[in-house]
């Protein structure tokens, strides 16, 4: 018998037992679908998520089994944990086979035979527990709590679990051994640790029908807590070296966006649950079992935990997960905050213009910038006599000669003030466009408003210097996207796998096909020729001895040699096995139009468009080949 202290810590600690059964069960539901909609492509992710999702039914039914109070309501639980208790042991053992095929063992041979044998006795387990007398009776009356009473069911299903958990950590530890540099044997090792996590979920129900249990309820509810506490932290552990698969991100973004998705679900969920769970036990004792405490401690601690996640992310993203690039990071973070898009842009400009109107008792007022393509009005307010076309011929003409056009000076009606980048002083100035004023002809400008104007002058030329400045920033990134794409993309294929880095897989496929449709639009001539990243390809390289050093006409070779690869055998006809290759032949090296194209061809011009889409696909991968054969001649 326990005395009044032990009832006491034993209820405690049942309840602290079931909080964390239930955040376990909430944690590896916001895991399962963090896998589910970040790497779900990756194989190891997939096979990740068979676990949570296994350990998502244990604990979800164990977490309302235990509130229930029905014998019938009770059983229905028992069996829904066993379901997934039954579920776990293949998808482990799978899981530890695909991340040992990551570092460039394949899933074959026996251990590909080991999983396939494990999936069918999970299945042969899970119709046996299904459609037969699988387990015993429900046993309400021995503590610790209510369970299946042992049959042979639940000891050859013991055994199996054992073996399944045994190879898994030999597949962990040979992939472990296989982990080329210092941060995949340091993922591996977490992956390892964190993988005890199944097992020590399952240590508590294994002490169930022990006599053990019976004679030492405080304790097993003690090591009960205890590996639940542990259970939940490696399996963020686990998550946490997992998230690492199938995503070409860097490092940074994988934690903080790990670290974020726990912290606004798990955490704050667990946290709520706990609060409310406490309040509500706290009033039961009083005599009260629901009161509108309930609901007001998780209404406050929901809005507490997002708004200190959302004050304090920035601080730990910044110690925590930057580390020698915080003073890079920080720069592209102020970037974003202070990015002048062409809306901010837009509104500045109309706010000036719209000063510059009340100033002079004017009509409207207009913005002309001066561009790759000439003059062109940028933004107009109120009422103005000047066209488009007048801006574009008439004072496209009046501003080539930008070294002698005074500060303020009439044009027909208007009133004009050219817009420099630079000091007028200095003899350097960069015509950025003209600020027009509309309605003011032969009016003399007061001293006041003629400073007024300068300043608002001043103001619109550092808006669009500024601009100006950005748009080669956004034209260099542009530039950098698909290097700096390729270079992530082999970087996280060599985290576990070093050879990965020479294979068609490291290649950027996606942008392979953008580059290559560039290509093929200016096939005879033009900037998305001359300039294509696909100029820096080996194989383009290889090809310019052919061509006497002349990259187009390399490159133009290499294009028409991927087509080719599409052409169906035999003489050309335009039956529907020829349709790709008639696409491209028609389109791009013969320049017809798209209607011309899809009327030939006897197609809409969408579905002109699709299968144009699937063309380009091709001669992409035909490039992609074309490639790796070079590399592998060459490595060779």
């Amino acid at each position: 018998m326990l005395s009044a202290f032990g009832n006491e810590t034993l209820a405690l600690l049942r309840t602290f037992s079931q909080i964390l059964t239930a955040g376990i069960s909430i944690t590896a539901f916001s895991l399962l679908i963090y896998a589910l909609t970040f790497n779900l492509r990756n194989r190891v992710a997939r096979t990740f998520a068979l676990i949570l999702f296994s350990m998502v039914v244990l604990y979800s039914a164990d977490a309302v089994g235990s509130t229930v109070e029905t014998a019938r309501s009770t059983a229905l639980w028992l069996h829904i944990h066993w379901l997934g208790i039954i579920l776990l042991p293949a998808a482990y053992l799978h899981f530890s086979g695909e991340i040992l095929a990551t570092t460039g063992s394949p899933l074959r041979g026996l251990r590909l035979w080991l999983i396939r044998a494990g999936y069918g006795l999970s299945f042969f387990f899970l119709v046996w527990f299904l459609f037969g007398n699988a387990v015993g009776e429900v046993i309400f009356n021995q503590p610790p709590a209510p369970y299946f009473a042992p049959t042979i069911f639940t000891y050859l299903f013991t055994v199996y679990y054992s073996l399944c958990v045994v190879l898994a950590l030999y597949f962990f530890a040979r992939a472990y051994n296989r982990a080329t540099t210092n941060a995949s044997r340091r993922r591996m090792g977490y992956l390892i640790v964190g993988a005890l996590a199944p097992a020590l979920e399952s240590f508590p129900y294994l002490l169930y029908s022990s006599g053990f249990a019976a004679r030492n309820v405080v304790l097993f509810w003690a090591v009960s807590v205890f590996s639940s506490l542990l259970a939940g932290a490696l399996l963020i552990v686990m998550a946490y070296a997992v998230a690492f698969f199938g995503v070409s991100w860097p490092d940074r973004v994988v934690k903080s966006r790990l670290f974020k998705w726990i912290m606004r679900g798990p955490v704050t969920v667990i946290l709520t649950l706990a609060m409310t769970t406490l309040v509500r036990r706290l009033g039961a004792a009083f005599g009260n079992t629901y009161s509108a405490f309930v609901p007001i401690s998780m209404v406050a601690m929901v809005l507490l935990g997002e708004h200190l996640i959302t004050l304090f992310s920035p601080i730990w993203e910044k110690w925590l997960f930057y580390g020698k690039d915080r003073r890079a990071i920080d720069l592209v973070q102020r970037l974003e905050e202070r990015l002048l898009t062409e809306g901010d842009l837009n509104q500045f400009l109309e706010m000036i213009l719209g000063a510059a109107c009340d100033q002079l008792q004017a009509l409207g007022a207009y913005v002309a910038v001066l561009g790759a393509n000439g003059m062109s009005l940028a933004l107009t307010v109120g009422e103005i006599t000047i066209e488009e076309s007048g801006v574009s011929r008439d004072l496209l003409a009046l501003v080539s000669q930008n070294d002698s056009l005074p500060s303020v000076f009439q044009w027909g009606g208007d009133l004009l003030v050219p817009l420099f980048n630079g000091d007028a002083g200095n003899g350097k100035r960069d015509l950025l466009g003209l600020l027009g004023v509309s309605g003011v002809r032969d009016q003399e400008l007061t001293k006041e408003q003629s400073r007024t104007l300068g300043v608002l002058v001043e103001r619109a030329a550092l808006a669009l210097r500024d601009r100006r400045a950005q748009e080669k920033v956004f034209e260099t990134l542009q530039s950098l996207t698909p290097e700096v794409d390729l270079i992530q993309r082999m970087r996280a294929a060599g985290r576990y796998d070093s050879q990965t880095l020479i294979s068609e897989k490291t290649l950027p496929e996606e942008s392979m096909a953008q580059w290559v449709k560039d290509a093929l639009t200016h096939y005879w001539g033009g900037p998305k020729l001359t300039e294509s990243p696909l100029m820096r390809l080996e194989v383009v390289q290889r090809a310019l001895q052919e061509h006497d050093g002349n990259e187009t006409n390399a490159l133009r070779s290499i294009l028409l040699k991927a087509i080719e690869r599409v052409r169906p055998e035999g003489e050309r006809h335009f039956t529907s096995e020829w349709i790709l290759y008639n696409i491209l032949q028609m389109k791009f090296l013969e320049g017809k139009k798209a209607r011309d194209v899809a009327s030939r061809l006897a197609v809409s011009e969408a579905d002109l468009y699709r299968k144009q889409r699937v063309a380009i696909e091709e001669v992409s991968k035909a490039i992609i080949d074309m490639e790796v054969q070079v590399q592998n001649h060459h490595n060779s």
